[in-house]
């Protein structure tokens, strides 16, 4: 079966939130058109991670490691995405050489730590985004 008969696509619209850290992840999302907000919320503040444009890819690294959303996404405008399911990106990976899985782990974790102490460290400066 080819990829695009493994794919859907969800349409989201302004505001809309896509998933909430904390949740299991079991799609990622590649961004067709529009535009996503990926943000963490730190004692009630929300701190912005990152815009997410057309042909950029958010929420692969619950469904790669395994792990509760770190974040959360949601779209700032009306937003197409085409939708990669957990089991289809799993057997890609596997294709991948031991070596490479374990790298892409070790990334994640990293990634993981810095998101957690960047948002931290903004609500302790005092960062007062009206989010």
């Amino acid at each position: 079966m080819n990829d695009i008969a493994q794919s859907r696509r969800k349409v989201f619209r302004a505001g809309e939130v896509i998933f909430h850290e904390g949740e299991r992840g079991q799609e990622a999302y590649v961004v067709e058109y529009g535009r996503v907000e990926v943000f963490k919320t730190v004692k009630d503040h929300v701190i912005p991670l990152g815009t997410i444009i057309q042909g950029g890819i958010f929420g692969e690294m619950a469904l790669i490691d395994d792990q509760p959303r770190m974040a959360s996404a949601r779209a700032t405008d009306e937003t197409a995405c085409v939708v990669i399911g957990k089991e289809r990106l799993a057997e890609q990976l596997e294709k991948a050489p031991k070596g490479v899985r374990v790298i892409v782990g070790a990334l994640l974790g990293n990634i993981r730590l810095m998101g957690a102490e960047l948002a931290e460290a903004q609500v302790i400066l005092g960062s007062d985004d009206p989010r």
